[in-house]
């Protein structure tokens, strides 16, 4: 089973994720991050199908997905 982490203080609300994902579990939260963007959130985990894509996406590398216990990077810049 796949898991997505978000880092909300990473995260700058551009939505592209949420585009992104095939299943549609992602949102945006109505609640501020320190940097005062609405940030995102998993909506609904167990629909999640380990596309990666979310991950592939964001700009700010934000959201990384553990799958099995193993944490994908996909950027280290």
């Amino acid at each position: 089973m796949s898991q997505i982490v978000v880092e909300p203080d990473s995260c700058k609300g551009c939505e592209l994720c949420v585009n992104a994902c095939p299943q549609q579990i992602l949102g945006m939260t109505k609640k501020l991050n320190s940097k005062g963007y609405f940030y995102v959130e998993v909506a609904e985990p167990m629909r999640c199908i380990g596309c990666r894509l979310c991950c592939i996406t964001c700009p700010d590398m934000a959201i990384t997905m553990n799958v099995h216990g193993t944490m994908y990077h996909y950027f280290a810049y």
